[in-house]
């Protein structure tokens, strides 16, 4: 397997994410005299739950975007994209892909090695990226690979984001 960097010709296309989940970090907020607490607990559903989601690539409103494709045989396995946010010099991973059937085998942690190699080129202070609180198998790909929990959005992709277990989490390492 190779990793590659990819031209302005994939924008726009078109990942679907698929996963299943038997856990998710039920989030609790509570006010008192003494402030504002938080706990995130893990949680087993009653049943393992599919997600799916689509994503474009090298979105317009990325900052500087950069691509790569994790190959093999001459097929395209994986992909990641990343965007340095110049106004606090952190790199974002905002796609990381791996094909069905390909999971599991080491194409995501080589991508993440490159995305730590590009952040470090580009003399960015971390390398951040967010998942929902439901993508557990994210999660600990994630935790396995350095990164941190450092914040979360209650509501970034909706008003119910709590309720339907779909909470912003954020992640960092530092590079």
């Amino acid at each position: 397997m190779e990793i590659r960097q990819l031209d302005s010709a994939y924008r726009g296309k078109e990942l679907v994410f698929r996963y299943r989940t038997g856990y998710y970090y039920d989030i609790r907020r509570a006010e008192g005299e003494d402030g504002v607490t938080f706990t995130l607990t893990r949680r087993p559903f009653p049943a393992p739950v599919d997600k799916q989601f689509t994503a474009q690539l090298l979105e317009p409103w990325l900052e500087s975007p950069r691509l790569f494709a994790a190959v093999e045989a001459g097929e395209e396995i994986g992909y990641l994209e990343l965007s340095h946010e110049s106004w606090n010099n952190r790199m974002r991973v905002s796609n990381l892909w791996v094909a069905e059937g390909r999971r599991r085998a080491g194409v995501g942690a080589a991508l993440m090695e490159q995305a730590v190699e590009a952040a470090r080129a580009a003399g960015a202070r971390a390398l951040v990226l967010e998942t929902q609180s439901c993508n557990h198998p994210a999660i600990c790909f994630y935790r396995k690979q350095g990164f941190a929990l450092i914040g979360f959005d209650l509501t970034a992709y909706s008003q119910t984001d709590v309720e339907k277990r779909e909470v912003r989490l954020e992640f960092a390492r530092p590079v």
